[in-house]
């Protein structure tokens, strides 16, 4: 007599899973990825203007002396190390707008812009 094995144990590798995988972009579709554009649509919608008015300045990486991201609020305690981040200067009628960002923050207006580490 032929011993028999029983595979009961082990499921079937050719079942199809339970549910598709996921596809498809993982941010918002009304955020442009890139930061200078997050910047410029911000603005813009900020100023009730036409994003075609808004003029980029300069952008450029730099290194934030600590958590504020160079724009620090009175009465507010911030991580005191170095942040990598971006900052970007906008203009719109003759006016220019500071834009900074890091460690994953999308762009913000910075009212009070404080130079970056080194710079």
């Amino acid at each position: 007599m032929t011993p028999t094995s029983s595979n009961s144990a082990s499921p079937d590798p050719t079942t199809p899973p339970t549910s598709p995988p996921a596809s498809g972009p993982t941010t918002p579709p009304t955020l442009p990825a890139d930061p200078v554009e997050q910047a410029k649509a911000d603005l813009a919608a900020h100023l009730r203007v036409d994003p075609a008015q808004v003029t980029v300045v300069s952008t450029a990486e730099v290194t934030w002396r600590d958590g504020s991201l160079g724009c620090p609020e009175p009465g507010m305690f911030y991580t005191q190390a170095l942040i990598p981040g971006i900052r970007t200067i906008l203009e719109v009628a003759g006016k220019q707008y500071h834009y900074h960002s890091g460690t994953g923050r999308p762009p913000f207006l910075c009212e009070n812009p404080q130079p970056p580490a080194g710079g």
